[in-house]
């Protein structure tokens, strides 16, 4: 019988161990490592912006229908832009995840597709467009006509930009970014992995500063 507490005790011990091992390896808010994620047919990984050397990278799953997605772009992700993207300090990489619930996501999608296919800034301009515009998705309307609209005020070609939304060129892509998203376990928008961690703290730039200052701590140790 003593034998058994002596047991006991020790599994207490290495739990807590444990426990104070997790917390100092990865800042509050990350969850486990993530799986291997699933590759589009033509490699591509999604859109990135900043440094390919930032000692941290967050990649966002979003939908551009969502209308928390439109508010963290809005709200949050200027302030991250110049807090940590331009200083460096972050790639951020943007990976669709077009909910069934929204009628005309995957078509938001693929128009930024296909601004993409023009030049990676005009992937982001398009981006900045579709959710500072978005009263398109607040109506039961095909916004296609507007999406075009978007491509000529950003100065997109727009013969090869209607070539592509006729093709629906991107529709594989985005539906290996979707089927990522779900491998993931992923179930809402907007979601995020830090350095291949779970992000599952609050979407505020605030707290992205937070734990990228708690991870570029954590290096220099």
């Amino acid at each position: 019988m003593k034998g058994f507490y002596v047991l006991l005790v020790l599994v207490a011990l290495g739990g807590i161990g444990w426990l104070v091992y997790s917390a100092r390896t990865k800042p509050s808010g990350l969850g486990d490592a993530a799986p291997v994620p699933v590759a589009a047919a033509d490699g591509f990984k999604g859109y990135t912006m900043g440094s390919d050397s930032a000692p941290v990278q967050i990649t966002e799953y979003s939908d551009f229908e969502c209308p928390y997605c439109q508010q963290f772009a809005t709200v949050q992700m200027p302030v991250v832009r110049e807090q940590l993207i331009a200083t460096g300090k972050v790639l951020w990489r943007y990976r669709d995840f077009p909910l069934s619930v929204h009628k005309y996501s995957r078509t938001a999608a693929l128009a930024a597709q296909c601004a993409g296919e023009q030049g990676q800034e005009k992937f982001w301009e398009m981006h900045d467009q579709l959710f500072g515009h978005h009263e398109w998705a607040e109506r039961d309307k095909d916004p296609t006509s507007v999406f075009r609209g978007f491509a000529g005020a950003i100065g997109l070609d727009l013969n090869r930009y209607d070539a592509c939304m006729s093709s629906k060129r991107y529709a594989g892509r985005i539906q290996a970014s979707f089927e990522e998203a779900e491998s993931l376990g992923l179930q809402g928008t907007p979601s995020f992995f830090v350095n291949g961690r779970h992000y599952q703290g609050r979407a505020t730039s605030d707290a992205f500063k937070a734990v990228v200052d708690s991870l570029s701590a954590l290096r220099k140790h």
